[in-house]
């Protein structure tokens, strides 16, 4: 079963200013739980069109949305192809878009897909869409030495990046990488004693890395954002949550690209760039889960809402 607490979802669907009779866009549909609180405040002529790339996650959401019809419409794809999506459907602006970042609990859950370090026995996969050919296990087992250290160092903000890079290396070349656990302890082996001990699981980094790297995670959502705003009607609203600091960096930076997108030298008396903002940005400062929401679901505490409204 897809199981996921939906983090921030009060916050996220109040985000919206949901219009009963508009259209809105959740591009990382999961088990539905945002989708099913936002459809609940849609009128008969309101519309939810989902989008997620993950079979077990489009299966699980078709049933829980299964009782508002036609006013759900669901899609196995990339929140990248939002704009294609919405043309095949006829829709030329919505009214809200949303996403919610990251792996989710079922993912992370279900030791098969490997994205969990917790289970050594897992094959090293980690593919959200797992129709790609691509998985984790090729790039620990053909990157160049340079190439594993800097998407540590830049992915995984992994400190000790340079030594898991080169233990990787001399590893695989008397055996190539399968499960979780072979890649967990070469990990281990690279990290000194005392500071395993400290700052979570020695793994979490590398991890995290990998993941982001197989998914191409940033450089989706740095080319998604201008795009999505684009597809805002007036007063329309982009809502995004992230999980780390790389993921709530793009999101910050695009939002106030937007909001103030003038390239003109600050000494200039007047802008001659011809560059006109797209709207504001709601949250000057992010929205952060409360603390009950914290104590509840500990996935919950590093995740941050950013919110944009179109003009």
């Amino acid at each position: 079963m897809f199981a996921h607490k939906s983090v921030l979802l009060e916050e996220t669907v109040n985000s919206l200013n949901i219009r009963p009779e508009g259209i809105y866009v959740d591009g990382t549909l999961g088990g539905g739980g945002h989708a099913q609180a936002v459809l609940e405040r849609l009128g008969a002529k309101g519309r939810l069109v989902g989008i997620d790339q993950d079979e077990d996650a489009i299966r699980a959401a078709t049933e829980r949305l299964a009782p508002f019809g036609e006013r759900a419409v669901i899609v196995r794809s990339n929140y990248k192809d939002t704009g294609r999506i919405l043309d095949s459907l006829g829709i030329a602006k919505v009214d809200g878009i949303y996403l919610d970042l990251g792996v989710s609990s079922y993912q992370l859950d279900t030791s098969g897909r490997g994205f969990t370090y917790r289970d050594g026995q897992a094959p090293l996969d980690m593919r959200m869409d797992q129709r790609g050919q691509k998985t984790a296990a090729d790039i620990v087992n053909t990157y160049e030495e340079a190439d594993l250290c800097r998407i540590l160092r830049d992915y995984g903000e992994e400190r000790f990046a340079r030594n898991i890079a080169r233990r990787i290396v001399q590893a695989r070349q008397q055996k190539a990488f399968r499960t979780t656990g072979e890649l967990v302890e070469a990990v281990k082996a690279s990290i000194p004693a005392k500071m395993r001990a400290v700052g979570g699981h020695p793994a979490k980094r590398t991890f995290q890395a990998i993941r982001i790297e197989l998914n191409r995670e940033l450089e989706v959502l740095e080319e998604s954002i201008d795009m999505m705003i684009d597809r805002l009607q007036p007063g329309g609203r982009l809502s995004i949550i992230t999980f780390h600091s790389l993921e709530d960096r793009i999101v910050k930076t695009r939002f106030r690209k937007n909001e103030n997108p003038c390239c003109c030298p600050p000494d200039f008396p007047v802008c001659v760039c011809g560059q006109v903002s797209k709207g504001r940005v709601v949250t000057r400062k992010p929205v952060v889960p409360a603390k009950e929401e914290q104590e509840e679901n500990k996935r919950s505490k590093s995740s941050k809402l950013r919110v944009f409204e179109r003009s």
